[in-house]
């Protein structure tokens, strides 16, 4: 079952004609969401995530979508399940006319699809996970790199040559040579107190558990969390790396080349991820 500007529909349903420009241009964002036991974590920075794309984008928001929409929306949704638990809700919006590139309006549509997640908490998974660096393309480093859009054929390629590779993800490099993010999310790098992650401005993702986890650092006395360019040759001298997204929280990177690293910190820090969601909870 899946939410189409409001009506639920089967999955099997053809509902997209061959004009939706989601689909021809690319021209859509999303938010992905995680929902556990009808409480959506993080709703509103994810609502203001979301607008904040949409008007980047110059799609023209409708009245009523307000944040009380959007949470009943998914809601809604998610009512259509038989199980209950931990949720991931994906929340895609695209401009919805049709024809030639420049839009003849500006209206927008939306669709809500829902899978189930393994834990209602985010995990660390300590399994091996060895990176390489992919270097075919690169990231550019503007305000649109750093958003959720369905232009994603750069992770596409980056997750094939991985997969050809026997490596469980890769690193994305911008055009100025930096290291910007994985195929899956934010990267931190640790040096013993030190934690580093790209700004905004290398073309990273604006991740919402990214700038949650840095507001968590920066009350924590024995950190010290910067937002700064990563060099290539920094990796090989890192004490731990490891990756964020709101999905699936924080996952640990055990090899990249002829280095091995700790994940000492990211047990830490995963902890107070879910000390942060559940406060969040019972303010609601």
């Amino acid at each position: 079952m899946l939410n189409f500007n409001g009506k639920l529909l089967d999955n099997n349903l053809e509902f997209l004609d061959i004009q939706n420009r989601g689909l021809l241009y690319g021209d859509a964002v999303y938010e992905e969401l995680r929902v556990v036991n009808g409480h959506i974590h993080f709703l509103e920075e994810h609502y203001l995530r979301l607008m904040s794309s949409m008007r980047i984008l110059r799609m023209e928001i409708p009245m009523p979508f307000t944040m009380e929409f959007m949470e009943a929306e998914i809601l809604k949704t998610i009512d259509t399940f038989q199980s209950s638990g931990a949720k991931c809700v994906k929340l895609l919006v695209y401009r919805d006319s049709k024809g030639t590139i420049l839009p003849d309006k500006n209206t927008v549509a939306y669709v809500i699809t829902v899978r189930d997640l393994k834990s209602p908490f985010f995990i660390l998974d300590a399994q091996p996970y060895e990176v390489e660096l992919f270097k075919d393309f690169y990231k550019s480093s503007n305000m649109l790199s750093t958003l959720n859009t369905n232009n994603t054929i750069l992770n596409v390629v980056g997750s094939i040559f991985a997969a050809e590779n026997d490596y469980d993800d890769c690193l994305l490099l911008n055009e100025q040579k930096s290291v910007v993010e994985s195929l899956s999310g934010n990267l931190f790098l640790v040096n013993g107190t030190e934690i580093k992650t790209a700004p905004l401005s290398d073309g990273c993702l604006n991740g919402i558990v990214r700038k949650k986890l840095i507001e968590i650092l920066s009350k924590l006395e024995e950190y010290s969390v910067k937002e700064e360019s990563i060099s290539p040759f920094e990796l090989q001298k890192a004490d731990e790396l490891f990756i964020i997204n709101s999905i699936e929280g924080i996952k640990s990177i055990t090899k990249y080349r002829k280095k091995t690293y700790l994940n000492e910190t990211a047990k830490k820090l995963v902890g107070k991820l879910n000390a942060s969601a559940r406060i969040e909870m019972n303010k609601n």
